[in-house]
């Protein structure tokens, strides 16, 4: 009887991924609507669809707590592909971040590749009087205790960046926490708060349009797209090796069948070619993923890395969420 139940259950789970996707597909995106995670979402949505029967994707978006409150939504999902999962750097930082997690970063979810690599820029409000780096620096320096620091909240790329920053210019800032980018950076445009480190998906077309200064990129090497093209990095602006990239990769609960997996790899890999995306993602700075990490297994190989990479560093800093 065990192996009539087993067999028929086998049967059922191929038959359900054979079918798969025969009903709408959410992504999770655990930041406000209008952030950078949000917009990489929308857009790989696009083009996702196209290669899965044109299923309808849906964003839910559940902010809070650094990511975690979006990703723990998904890590209790159930595992049937419908509920899937877009997080950034974050899901490398918040085991560092967070004395206690909602679930397990590398045991409650299935890796199902990378999907970008986002370069973040140094900005303020257009109303500070300085215009370089250097000039950003000096006015650092001359209004100690009095710098405001906006970030996306506690896990997220802009208050990763804002961290090391502050640790590499050695000033102390009043650091304030918003619940997403979208927030941060409507402050940050109203002059409530003033600098903030953020991913070029966010801050290009304010750039652009001259509503925040720009004051360097935290790439390695100089931007080439219209609205960066002429910042410095910071490395080369004296603060030597200083490199925050912010990635994007693609999740689904622990459990999801292996053939729907293969099917939303399959998927996004497709998506990643997609010339709309591509166009949509270079526009804002963003550099798509073309190499082995957009496989399921290396997608894992590297959030273990980061998480090895970062915690030794937020440890250090000794700013801890409960």
């Amino acid at each position: 009887m065990k192996k009539i139940l087993a067999t028929l259950a086998t049967l059922t789970l191929a038959a359900a991924a054979q079918a798969y996707p025969d009903k709408p597909i959410s992504i999770v995106v655990p930041f406000a609507a209008g952030g950078p995670t949000d917009k990489v979402a929308r857009d790989l949505a696009v083009a996702l669809s196209k290669h899965l029967k044109g299923q309808s994707i849906v964003i839910d978006n559940v902010g809070g707590a650094g990511g975690t409150l979006g990703a723990a939504k998904v890590a209790k999902a159930a595992p049937d592909g419908y509920t899937l999962l877009v997080h950034h750097i974050g899901m490398a930082t918040s085991p560092a971040l967070y004395r206690k997690m909602p679930y397990d970063t590398l045991g409650d979810f299935e890796y199902l590749g990378m999907i970008n690599d986002v370069p973040m820029t140094l900005v303020g409000r257009s109303t500070l009087p300085a215009n370089t780096f250097p000039e950003l620096v000096k006015w650092l320096e001359s209004n100690k205790g009095k710098i405001n620091l906006a970030n996306a909240g506690l896990g997220a790329a802009s208050h990763l960046c804002g961290l090391l920053f502050q640790q590499s210019v050695k000033i102390d800032m009043t650091t304030v926490p918003y619940k997403g980018t979208a927030p941060a950076m409507t402050d940050l445009l109203g002059g409530q708060v003033d600098i903030m480190c953020d991913q070029t998906t966010n801050t290009s077309g304010q750039i652009e349009a001259g509503k925040v200064k720009a004051f360097a990129v935290t790439s390695p090497k100089r931007l080439t797209t219209p609205a960066l093209a002429k910042l410095p990095t910071l490395d080369e602006s004296g603060m030597k090796g200083f490199n925050v990239g912010i990635w994007h990769g693609m999740y689904a609960p622990k459990g999801t069948p292996k053939a729907v997996q293969e099917q939303l790899n399959a998927a996004l890999r497709a998506a990643l070619k997609d010339a709309d995306f591509v166009k949509k993602q270079e526009a804002l700075g963003a550099v798509v993923m073309t190499d082995a990490r957009t496989g399921q297994a290396e997608h894992k190989k590297f959030v273990e890395a980061e998480i090895a990479k970062w915690g030794p560093v937020i440890k250090a800093a000794g700013q801890y969420a409960d």
